[in-house]
This record gives C-alpha cells, sequence and structure tokens, in this order.
C-alpha cells in the first residue's frame, strides 16, 4: 500500500533546490550540477521504492526521514568526492554503493524501531566505512596512487560544516558580548517565553561549582532541540560519551526552555569551548594507538597477520609497531582509517 501524503518526487525536488543555496562557492558549475542532481536522483529513487513498498509499511514520517538521510549524505559525499581529486568516472560508482548502503542500513533500524540518534550513528558510521572502502578499493586496483586515497580520506564536507557554524556562533557571542545584545539570529534560535533569573540566581549558577557543566549541557540541549537530529548528532560525535548522553537525556526533558534563560545560555556558550571537547575532528596517535590495542584483545598475532595479509608494508608495520606502544609515522588521518578498519573486523 502506497504512502499516503508522501509526494516523493516533490520532495527530492525541495531538497535538490535547498542544497544549491549550500554547494561550496568555488565549485564550477558543472561540479554544482553533479552535486545537485546525484542528492535528487537518489532521493528521488529512495523516495519512489519507500513509496511503494508493501512489506515494511513504513509511516510518511519515516519515509521522509529516510528520504531525507539519503540526500544529505549525497550532498556531502558528492561534495567530498569533487574535492578529492578522484578522476570523475569512479565519482558514481562510489556514490551508487554509498546511496546503497544509506538505503539498506536506514530500512533496517528504522524497521527494528532503534531509537533515532541510534540510527543516525549507524548509518553515518557505514557510510563513512564505505566511502573509505571504495577508495581504498581503487588504490588497490592501482587506478589511484596513495596521495590521492589519503587525499581523498582526509575529505569530510559534514565536519566542516559543523566546524563552520561553531564558529558562526562565537562571532555571534563575541558581539553580544562586545555590544550587549544577544544577535537576532541567535535569539531566534532559543525558546520564546524563557524566564531570566535574578541576578542572585545568576551569581549562585555562577559560582555552583560541578554543577555548572550540567546547566552547560543543558543549554546546549535546548538549542539542539530547535536542529536537526542528524545536525545534533554530527555535534554529540565530538562530545565524550558521558556528556552526549546527558545533553541526549536533556533534550527529552518537558519544559527545558523553562529551566534554562538566556543570559545563563549566553554566558555558557561562551564558555562552551574551554569545557567540553573542541568539534574539531583531530586525531591523536594516542586515540589511534589506543584503539590498535584495543583490536589487540581479541585477535592474536597470527590472527592480525591473516587479516593483514593483502595490506602493504607500511600498513602492516604501523599495526604492529603500534601493538608496542610506538606510532609509526604516517598521516594521523590515515592512521586513523586503518584503526577503523580492523576495529570493524573484530
Amino acid at each position: 500500500m502506497a504512502i499516503e501524503g508522501f509526494d516523493y518526487k516533490g520532495f527530492a525536488q525541495n531538497l535538490a533546490q535547498q542544497a544549491l543555496e549550500l554547494i561550496p562557492p568555488d565549485f564550477n558549475d558543472n561540479q554544482k550540477n553533479y552535486v545537485a542532481n546525484t542528492l535528487l536522483n537518489f532521493s528521488t529513487v529512495a523516495g519512489e521504492a519507500l513509496y511503494n513498498d508493501t512489506q515494511l509499511n513504513f509511516n510518511l514520517d519515516q519515509a521522509v526521514m529516510i528520504t531525507q538521510i539519503i540526500a544529505e549524505w549525497s550532498f556531502h559525499k558528492s561534495v567530498d568526492l569533487v574535492r578529492s581529486g578522484i578522476p570523475i568516472q569512479y565519482w558514481d560508482p562510489i556514490m551508487q554503493k554509498i546511496a546503497f548502503t544509506i538505503f539498506e542500513i536506514a530500512k533496517n533500524a528504522f524497521h527494528q524501531g532503534l531509537p533515532q540518534d541510534q540510527c543516525l550513528q549507524l548509518i553515518e558510521h557505514h557510510v563513512r566505512k564505505t566511502y573509505l572502502d571504495c577508495i581504498a578499493e581503487l588504490k588497490d586496483k592501482n587506478l589511484i596512487d596513495e596521495g590521492l586515497m589519503q587525499k581523498a580520506a582526509s575529505q569530510s564536507n559534514i565536519d566542516a560544516m559543523v566546524q563552520q557554524q561553531a564558529q558562526q556562533v562565537d562571532a555571534q557571542l563575541e558581539e553580544a558580548q562586545q555590544t550587549g545584545q544577544i544577535p537576532e539570529e541567535l535569539q531566534n534560535s532559543l525558546p520564546p517565553g524563557t524566564q531570566l533569573p535574578t541576578p542572585q540566581e545568576i551569581q549562585a549558577l555562577a559560582n555552583s561549582g560541578p554543577n555548572t557543566k550540567v546547566l552547560k549541557l543543558a543549554t546546549l540541549a535546548m538549542l539542539f532541540q530547535r536542529v536537526r537530529q542528524e545536525k545534533v548528532q554530527s555535534f554529540l560525535n565530538k562530545f565524550n560519551p558521558a556528556d552526549a548522553n546527558s545533553v541526549i537525556k536533556f533534550m527529552d526533558v518537558e519544559g527545558l526552555e523553562d529551566k534554562v534563560d538566556r543570559q545563563a545560555a549566553l554566558k555558557y556558550l561562551k564558555e562552551i569551548q574551554t569545557q567540553l571537547p573542541s568539534t574539531d575532528t583531530e586525531i591523536t596517535s594516542d586515540k589511534v594507538l589506543e584503539d590498535i590495542q584495543n583490536v589487540a584483545q581479541y585477535l592474536d598475532k597470527s590472527q592480525l597477520e591473516q587479516k593483514l595479509r593483502f595490506e602493504r608494508p607500511k600498513v602492516k608495520r604501523f599495526v604492529f609497531t603500534a601493538l608496542e606502544g610506538e606510532y609509526y609515522e604516517i598521516p594521523p588521518r590515515v592512521a586513523n582509517v586503518i584503526a577503523t578498519h580492523l576495529s570493524d573486523s573484530v
């Protein structure tokens, strides 16, 4: 039975039109058309498949969400491919694999009734993995060299957009601090009707020690309630798990906007960069070493050698050097790709 009210063609066209405003301005017309058309094609095909599905029986909200997820990831990864330097003839096969992966993972996750944040985390993990697998496959077939593989692997438009948004908020907060006025854009993101505390209450919050961090997390949750869930997840992925879970719990609190005021939000958002992890996607050697060593808890040396039998000598040297607690110097993002693939194989 078709999904009543689901105009997938119109929805896909609307998403593609919105995407045109977000395409990097340095792209030429052919590159812009590729990004927009890729998003339109994959979201239309996905929407049609969902509309005609007679087995999973998704409702309108689920169909819209899955289609939108495919559209947004199609946008981000096609932008990454344009910037990657990979020859254009390989773009479509890569995007087809990514779109198929999103569609299958999203269908299964939503059909199983997983919480939305878990669905989005699962999809993001598999999108990144599929993208990196496709790039590695091109390298293995000698269609691209190692330098181009590394460049392509380092592309992440979604992370760049998150960082840009964080910088914009920081600039708004700087303006507010200098003028004493909350910028209109930031003010509009705050729920209306919040009650301002007394000066004594503000001072008490400022001196509340450990509770200050809790209030900062609540402030973020209040703002995130006005942001699309997939964007929220992009931010939360940069937090440690405990902080991310706290934010998610606060987002479920009814009437949260009555518990966090504008002045407090302004104060806490200004300080958030020093209290919470940066939204920058820095990859440290210690983190990569830890990930590799965690794999060794499940695989002995012979099993690792078997898994790495087709890898290049530098990759093998990196892994076994990491097991000894030392970092064999290769680019951090490449090291992170190796660690991720190894972890996924366990």
